[in-house]
């Protein structure tokens, strides 16, 4: 299992715990001290995220249309710095 932690810019920490399969998320856990509101979306953003290709414009992409799906607001955080956070994980680094 690959982890990361990203600091975005204002103080808030996004973790990843990832496991990859050929070059796409296989498994992921989403951690930090963001806010998603309603708060027990995480565990269907990271079911909606299993599969996709470990590419930051996807995932960024794949974060969005799940955000707007959802009707879920966001603070603290950006799709983008839950996309910087799974690169690195899938990298191996952080």
């Amino acid at each position: 299992m690959f982890r990361s932690e990203y600091k975005v810019e204002g103080g808030k920490l996004i973790k990843v715990q990832l496991n990859k399969d050929d070059g796409r998320i296989g498994a992921i856990k989403i951690t930090g001290d963001f806010f998603m509101y309603p708060e027990g979306l995480i565990e269907d953003l990271e079911k909606f995220l299993i599969g996709c290709p470990l590419n930051e414009t996807i995932i960024i992409e794949t974060i969005r249309k799940f955000i707007e799906e959802k009707g879920i607001t966001l603070l603290g955080v950006a799709p983008e710095d839950f996309a910087r956070c799974i690169i690195k994980a899938g990298e191996g680094v952080g």
